[in-house]
């Protein structure tokens, strides 16, 4: 059984120079073809569970599915829950199998935040499961504005949060199409010098590739998550397969001509945070 915590595929990644790809993941169909992906590279890979997942999907049968998965396959698997809002949410998760669990108190005052981080680290920990959080707030293409990660204040938060990973607003942002920004690597490099927590990136689709490789080789960040990119591969293999025959219907039939391109967009996305060969 390959089922891997966070804290399993961070640490290796932080002390060799590499990152692992959180891959979003909506449904059975992308969520195969990731680990199928991940198998291929011989490199591990983190499910991820975001809201939109689990507005479809109840997390007991995520879990399920994701430690399934796992079995499958001989590389390591996180079943990770991204972004959960309450400690109910995150409690439940654990309750399913989840090996790892991010809660996203990024909206709330520090001291809140650190506090309720706090206390889900502690309850994730007692069940041998990782936990990430967030200072700083990673923002949404024409949605919420970010709030730049200030170094200080992620110092304070790793230290009396104890995460085992820690995302950070560097000028990432969620659900960017395009490839146009970049990274503040002045920022990024002050949270270093604060703290020796590994880091994460939300909304790494929209981060240039050459400069995902670079930050996965050269510094503490070694966890970017990935959907947007993905979710366009996926839409664009779905309209060709439905375009290809007007007529046909059967949804077993076109998704399985959807999954190989999804798999060729992750193996893509996994390899280019690889560690040097």
């Amino acid at each position: 059984m390959a089922l891997a915590t966070l804290s399993d595929v961070l640490k290796p990644a932080l002390a060799n120079g590499y990152a692992v790809g959180g891959l979003v993941c909506l449904g059975w169909e992308d969520m195969r073809a990731y680990v199928r992906a991940a198998e291929a590279e011989g490199l591990p890979v983190i499910l991820q569970a975001g809201p939109s997942c689990r507005k479809h999907t109840p997390l007991p049968v995520l879990g399920k599915m994701f430690r399934h998965l796992a079995e499958s396959v001989s590389v390591p698997v996180v079943a990770h829950l991204d972004h959960g809002y309450t400690s109910q949410e995150c409690y439940e998760a654990i309750e399913s199998g989840f090996t790892s669990v991010m809660f996203d108190g990024s909206r709330k005052p520090l001291a809140e935040n650190i506090a309720e981080t706090a206390a889900i680290v502690e309850m994730a920990h007692a069940a041998g499961v990782s936990c990430e959080g967030e200072i700083g707030f990673v923002g949404y293409a024409a949605g919420e504005n970010s709030k730049g990660t200030d170094p200080n204040e992620a110092a304070t938060f790793a230290r009396e949060t104890r995460v085992d990973a820690m995302a950070i607003s560097v000028g990432n942002v969620h659900l960017q199409e395009n490839k146009e920004g970049g990274l503040d690597e002045p920022r990024i490099r002050a949270i270093e010098a604060a703290t020796d927590v590994p880091l994460v990136i939300h909304g790494g689709s929209g981060v240039p590739l050459a400069q995902r490789q670079h930050l996965a080789q050269t510094s503490r960040i070694c966890k970017f998550n990935i959907g947007t990119e993905l979710r366009l591969a996926f839409g664009a293999a779905l309209r060709e397969a439905v375009g290809s025959d007007p007529d046909r219907f059967d949804r077993v039939s076109i998704l399985s001509e959807v999954e190989t391109p999804i798999e060729q967009a992750a193996r893509n996305v996994l390899r280019g945070l690889a560690p040097i060969s």
